[in-house]
């Protein structure tokens, strides 16, 4: 049967049609292609290259495979994408209307390059960027509607600082923007390109007048971008650190202030220092919790800002201290950066954010719930001294349940122990609404004298090796004005054998201390202060009272304080043998000391002795570390061979300042390791570690040989008992035996604290029968 003519002519124009189409769509693809990369650089600037492009006029769809855009006369590629794809709606355009219905970026790699405050698209905004005319614009409408970005990559970097950083997994989701609306909102999610962490939100901008809002939620963040900024800042030093965050924010991005912020955010594990393990400031987390922070409405509501086991660590040089070297003199290096308009830095920017948005602070409604620091650790070293010096507040506690200038009050605590000894507390009430006004009442005690040594040697050539001190007090100030009492109390204190330098001042102490003690073997002093902040005025009255009362009262109360110290002395010299450093025989006053303890074991066969030496390795260390070194210097210098240094030249380099200016001379020559910044660092490495260690076992051994010689020598050594040495900060400062009797003790010894007993009991000591107890 015959196929009815028209149908058959249906057929034919509908394959002609596809023929057509496909035709179309098979030419029209590479034609595309061909005058995209042929009229790129004169419509855009820049040359653009893709594998193939797929172009269908009849749906509106256009997809480019493999898409780069090369940097303005360059070779290196500017944006590249997997592929992009665009739908367009045709019929729209019959109303001028330009509409893109999806616009799909797979895989986009895109690099952002800044110089000073130019970027490598500058060229591209400029080129379209419309120019001004005074002819009125024609009804032609543009949307661009459902943009997504799909696992895409972007680069940062800043030549000049230098930086390089970049994010991944960039996802994004937007319903675009249509001509007669002035917003557009989405989603968004990407993780940093080095290190670890997620970030994930939705946003809604205005283009108009530039309102925002965003919902952000960061996971384990990794921070290393600051640590690239940090260079140009500093001369040395490392930065780590990882962000956690729930916010909800609007503003504006036309003001810095115009902010409103909720939720939470965290910094943790954040690290800065020398090197890592090396840190100079440290936190294991700093959390904020935020009802509403409102820089603009002037309200700063917070739930809770807790700061969970800062470590901060200052340390003073021959030269400079560990901050000055890092940031400069004065901080000059960040000075210098900011000085410069045309350098960026992300640090200084994020700082003056911080400042902006926190300068009326004081000045608008603000409420904190909770308030703590926890667990901080505070370290102190001072190597400027002919010894190193150190102490570390830790733990310390600060703690404030409230903190609202709706209230009349705020109450702060503190609490903490000092290292290797001591406490301290102190309770603050203060204004919220001036916090300039304050009552404050705080107290030190427990610290021992002996911890001060390296600076009393220094300035005074004299040590103590015994003594307690106290400070307590009470303070009111208001609208500056100061209204306080402290007080000042140091137990027992007694000045040890002048120690002997080149470099060290001189001072009488034994001279200055009959004046400041009194009978009762006390410094005790009130010393009021008042004023203002700005000019306290020290009430020494009492201070005067008491020197003019001792120069009065004491010489005819001299037998009695001889009497006390030799009963202080009979108890102390039973149970304790004290080293010198580096001392090794026994001097004549402690042989006759060990001649005492010999003599109670011959008399008594059935009683024995423990000895516990306690031992202060960290200073036994530095002194072995020092003369060691000056003993080189100085055998070199000299041309002294090993066999040839004598107990004359042991002297002398004993007496030689660790600080001697040819001596230092030496040792920098040697060490020429700009890291090290103390003079104990680069002798270690000019001896060995190793060497240290080893002269200090010896030195160790050789004062337990010593000691257990002459008891072995006299039959008693198996009455003696040697335990493992304790490594330790002892706490009147030195080395030293302690004797323990395991059973009958030494009748003096007995009938000494009987005496001692009643002398406590007694004026003028019973007065401080509590503080004695204490310790």
């Amino acid at each position: 049967m015959k196929k009815h003519p028209v149908r058959k002519i249906l057929i034919i124009i509908a394959i002609s049609l596809f023929a057509f189409v496909a035709v179309v769509i098979i030419f029209i693809s590479p034609i595309t292609k061909y005058m995209v990369e042929k009229h790129s650089v004169e419509y855009t600037g820049r040359r653009v290259k893709m594998d193939w492009a797929y172009v269908n006029p009849f749906t509106g769809f256009v997809h480019f495979s493999n898409f780069k855009v090369y940097e303005a006369n360059g070779d290196s590629i500017f944006f590249s994408a997997g592929g992009i794809s665009i739908s367009f709606a045709m019929m729209k355009m019959l109303s001028k209307t330009y509409q893109i219905d999806e616009l799909t970026l797979t895989r986009p790699h895109g690099i952002v390059i800044q110089q000073n405050k130019r970027f490598n698209f500058d060229d591209l905004i400029a080129k379209f960027t419309p120019k001004k005319t005074n002819k009125p614009a024609g009804p032609v409408h543009f949307n661009i509607l459902n943009v997504k970005i799909i696992d895409g990559t972007f680069y940062y970097s800043q030549p000049r600082v230098p930086i390089y950083y970049y994010i991944k997994n960039v996802n994004l989701e937007s319903s675009g923007k249509r001509w007669d609306a002035d917003t557009t909102d989405g989603n968004f999610s990407f993780m940093p390109g080095l290190g670890s962490g997620n970030v994930k939100g939705s946003f809604f901008l205005n283009f108009k007048n530039l309102d925002y809002r965003m919902n952000t939620a960061v996971r384990k963040f990794d921070l290393n971008i600051l640590q690239q900024y940090l260079r140009e800042l500093s001369n040395y030093g490392t930065f780590s650190a990882f962000a956690d965050a729930d916010l909800k924010v609007k503003g504006n991005f036309n003001d810095g202030k115009d902010v409103d912020m909720k939720g939470e955010w965290a910094f943790n594990d954040f690290h800065f220092g020398k090197q890592p393990g090396d840190d100079y400031a440290s936190f294991k987390n700093l959390k904020v919790k935020m009802y509403e922070i409102n820089p603009k409405g002037k309200k700063y509501l917070f739930d809770s800002v807790v700061l969970t086991r800062p470590f901060i660590k200052y340390e003073k040089y021959d030269s400079l201290d560990n901050y000055t070297r890092i940031f400069g003199i004065n901080g000059s290096n960040i000075s210098n950066v900011n000085a410069d308009p045309t350098r960026f830095n992300l640090i200084l920017e994020i700082a003056k954010y911080i400042q902006l948005v926190s300068e009326d602070f004081l000045k608008s409604d603000y409420k904190i719930n909770r308030l703590a620091i926890n667990e901080a650790n505070i370290e102190f070293n001072d190597y400027s001294l002919n010894e190193k010096f150190s102490t570390a507040l830790n733990p310390l506690t600060i703690t404030a349940d409230t903190v609202d200038k709706a209230h009349k009050r705020a109450y702060v605590n503190l609490k903490g122990g000092f290292k290797p000894y001591g406490d301290i507390s102190a309770s603050v009430s203060l204004d919220p609404k001036n916090v300039g006004n304050f009552d404050l009442t705080y107290k030190l005690e427990k610290l021992p004298s002996a911890m001060f040594n390296p600076y009393l040697v220094t300035y005074t050539s004299f040590p103590l090796d015994r003594g307690t001190l106290e400070l307590y007090g009470k303070w009111s100030v208001n609208n500056k004005s100061i209204n306080s009492d402290n007080h000042l109390l140091v137990m027992d204190p007694r000045v040890a054998k002048r120690i002997k330098k080149k470099d060290t001042k001189w001072e009488p102490v034994p001279l200055i201390m009959a004046f400041v003690r009194d009978r009762g073997n006390v410094i005790d002093y009130d010393i009021p202060i008042t004023g203002n902040t700005d000019n306290p005025n020290f009430h020494l009255h009492d201070v005067l009272m008491k020197i003019l009362q001792n120069m009065i009262v004491k010489p005819a109360t001299t037998p009695y304080r001889f009497e006390v110290k030799d009963v202080e002395q009979t108890i102390e010299k039973s149970q304790k043998l004290q080293w010198q450093m580096r001392q090794i025989e026994l001097t004549k006053r402690q042989e006759k000391f060990v001649g005492n303890i010999i003599k109670f074991l011959q008399n008594n066969p059935g009683a024995n002795i423990s000895v516990y030496p306690i031992e202060y390795a960290l200073k036994e260390k530095e002194n072995i570390l020092f003369y060691e070194a000056k003993k080189k210097y100085y055998m070199l210098a000299n041309s002294i061979k090993a066999n040839e240094y004598t107990g004359k030249d042991s002297e002398y380099v004993d007496k030689m300042s660790s600080k001697n200016a040819a001596f230092v001379k030496f040792i920098n020559r040697r060490i020429r390791d700009t890291m090290m910044f103390t003079l104990q660092q680069k002798c270690n490495a000019f001896l060995g570690e190793s060497f240290v260690n080893a002269r200090f076992a010896r030195l160790v051994k050789d004062r337990e040989k010593a000691f257990l010689a002459v008891m072995k020598e006299k039959g008693v050594g198996g009455q003696v008992k040697m335990h493992p040495g304790e490594n330790t900060i002892p706490y009147n400062g030195f080395s030293y035996y302690k004797i323990s009797y395991n059973g009958d003790i030494p009748p003096k010894l007995a009938k000494a604290y009987q005496e001692l007993d009643e002398f406590n009991e007694e004026a003028p000591r019973d007065e401080y029968m509590k503080e004695r107890g204490k310790f």
